[in-house]
Parts: structure tokens; C-alpha cells; sequence
């Protein structure tokens, strides 16, 4: 089973629709454990992440972030 990669701020698009007819969930928080917002509802949870793996279809990545450059 290959590893899906996704960071803070990517949002996923699920196999299947949450409760609310939505199926991107935006990422919080990254670990064994992952941290998710429904983009459709506002709801919060928190999943394993293999099962989270499983159920992942797309990864939609977040715009890179420009700061390190305008730092200079």
C-alpha cells in the first residue's frame, strides 16, 4: 500500500459523501492521527489515518506560499 502524501491546508476529495451531500474535507491537523473540516458543513473529526488513507479519492493541494521569497 503506497502512502498518501497531504499537508495542513490541502483538501481531500472522499470516495464517498458525508452526511451533508459534500465530499471535500479540508485538512487541519497531520499525524497517526488527522484532523479534518467538512467544506460542506463546518463539521470537525478527527481519523485514524490509514482508514483516512482508504477512503481518500483526490487530494486537491493547497496554493504554495510565497512568503520565503518576499522575505528577501
Amino acid at each position: 500500500m503506497q502512502i498518501v502524501r497531504f499537508y495542513v491546508g490541502d483538501t481531500l476529495e472522499m470516495k464517498k459523501s458525508h452526511p451533508c451531500g459534500d465530499k471535500h474535507f479540508e485538512v487541519l491537523r497531520v499525524g497517526a492521527q488527522v484532523r479534518v473540516r467538512c467544506t460542506g458543513c463546518g463539521r470537525d473529526m478527527v481519523l485514524d489515518r490509514i482508514k483516512l488513507e482508504r477512503a481518500i479519492r483526490r487530494v486537491h493541494s493547497a496554493p504554495a506560499d510565497d512568503t520565503a521569497q518576499s522575505q528577501e
